[in-house]
This record gives C-alpha cells, structure tokens and sequence, in this order.
C-alpha cells in the first residue's frame, strides 16, 4: 500500500458488545495524515468506548482498527507508542510533583534526560504551569489540572493525540491557547477529538462524525453539516414580561421545529414554510421586544439530529 496515502487512522466495521448492550454497530471511518478530526455525539453515544478502543485500552467484539498502520489489538505496545492521549478524567499521579508526572510519562516512553528537559521546560511554560512546576496536582485548581494532563499527552511528541473532552473545566482565555496550539500541529500531526463543546468542533476540526446509539448519523466538513438545516430558520425573540407563557405557546405551534427557552430568550427553529407572521400573532404586541434571526450552526444540526439537548 502507498504509504503516502494511508490513513492515519483507519476502521472497520468496529462493533463492541457489553453483554446484550451494543455500544458500537458496524463504525467505520478513516482519518487522514495531518488533519482534526471530531467524534460528535450524546453522553452514552459510543464515543468515549470508540477512543478505548483506538487507544488500546479495550479489545473491539468484531471489526478491526489500524493507528498508522498497526493493528490496536495485535500490535497494540507499538501503537502505544505512537499515540498521546487526554482522557477525560484527570487521572494525574497526586504523589508526584507537575515536573514529576512528566518525567515520569517521559521514562514510560523510553526517553532519555537530554530528549525530555527542554521539551518539558516548553510544555510548562506553554501551559502557564512553570511557577507551580514543582507543586503537587491536588494544590491545583480543575484548570490546571487539565492543562497539565494536555501537557503529558504531549510530552514524547505523539504522532497522533488523542482528545476526549480535552478543554473542560478551562476558563476562555486557557481554552483559546490550547486550541490554537492544536491548530499549529495541524499537518504535522494527527488530532482525534470529541467533544461537546459546538465551538470547539467547529474551530478546529476538518471532518466530523457524529454518532447516536452507537452508529453513525452524519459526516462532512462543518459546512457541509450545516447545509443539512438550510432549510430551517432560526431566530431569537425577546420579550419585555411572561416569556414562559409564550414559550409554552410557540412550542405548541406545528411549524415549529424546536424551541428553547435561554435566559430569557425564546430560541425558535422554523420548518422550511413555517411562518414568521404566524408566530408573532401568538405574542401580544405590548409584550413583544425585539426579533432576530441567526445562521444555522453546528449546534443546530447537533440537536436536529440527535433530538436532544447537550449533556456535560
């Protein structure tokens, strides 16, 4: 096979059974060398079982599945090798100090001293972590924690990471460094992502799946994922007093796609020649502030899709 073209991550027809539950039925999907892939998907979708599988952690009931062309079941301790990985659990070691946790994911990998001080030097300082190197995690806010769990996946320069869930728990300002240094490894090396964050899907990712009870619902590029609701239109009502009421009132309304109610506002999704008119006549002009309308967004087609809201 021409090296050039082969996948970076490559499966097929991946299922995995716990007892009489299937988690996974039949997934198939190949990554590219150099891209960001994102697994979007409800909690209890397969995606974090689809990861365990990639990462060797478990065994796939049927099907099979290559990192850089070694199979995680035959060749699984190469595979180790080659991967970086962000659970989505701070499974830090709590006995050992920052700089400790990555030396000792440095040993684990077979570096040498001279391979792993400067690299860890940069990750710490990268991560805004170079002050409290030598404290130990359980001193660490939730943030930090997770900056330095990044920061190990990071440290023997992974030929393709491994991202579950990877920013939560990060303030905007620590989310936005860590996306954008996702995005300068991008070409060099091979991303993996799920998440439930849309924004952070749609930043970074090249193609994304998303999965519902364990099978495959939809792909493409961000763009194309939206096409899939053009038909629909969105908007945001305001009103000045009784937004419960007309809430209750416009979710009973045929034409209605789906409607939230946020912080006051009524958030409205339309069926392709649902009427705008129709909807305000429910709403007594008094009570009603303001209307606006907004571009569908990946988070739209999440919620289309899967028929629910998104869960933490």
């Amino acid at each position: 096979m021409d090296n050039v073209r082969q996948p970076e991550i490559d499966l097929r027809d991946i299922t995995k059974n716990y007892g009489h539950l299937q988690a996974l039925k039949g997934i198939s999907l190949s990554v590219a060398k150099g891209t960001v892939f994102g697994l979007l998907g409800p909690n209890g979708a397969g995606k974090t079982t689809l990861v365990n599988i990639l990462t060797t952690l478990i065994k796939p009931s049927s099907g099979w599945a290559k990192i850089c062309g070694f199979d995680v079941v035959r060749e699984a301790a190469k595979v180790r090798s080659l991967i970086g990985v962000v659970p989505q659990e701070n499974n830090l070691d709590r006995y050992l100090t920052a700089r400790e946790n990555l030396i000792l994911h440095a040993k684990m990998h077979g570096m040498k001293p001279a391979g792993y001080k400067r690299k860890i030097d940069e990750l710490l300082s990268l991560m805004g972590l170079s002050e409290r190197q030598h404290d130990f995690p359980n001193k660490f806010s939730v943030g930090m924690q997770r900056r330095l769990v990044v920061a190990r996946a990071l440290v023997h320069d992974p030929q393709v990471l491994f991202l579950d869930e990877p920013t939560t728990g990060l303030d905007p300002q620590a989310k936005r460094l860590i996306w954008d240094y996702f995005l300068s490894l991008k070409g060099q090396r091979t991303i993996f992502l799920t998440t439930h964050n849309m924004e952070e899907a749609d930043f970074l990712c090249d193609q994304i799946f998303i999965i519902d009870h364990g099978t495959l619902i939809a792909s493409g590029t961000s763009g194309q994922l939206k096409e899939m609701v053009q038909d629909n239109r969105y908007y945001a009502i305001e009103v000045y007093q009784q937004a419960e009421k007309y809430f209750q009132i416009i979710r009973q309304l045929p034409f209605v796609e789906k409607v939230n109610l946020q912080d006051g506002q009524i958030q409205v999704c339309l069926q392709k020649g649902g009427s705008l008119g129709s909807l305000v006549e429910r709403i007594d002009p008094p009570d009603l502030k303001k209307i606006s309308s907004h571009q569908p967004s990946l988070e739209d087609v999440f919620l289309k899709l899967t028929g629910r809201s998104l869960r933490t």
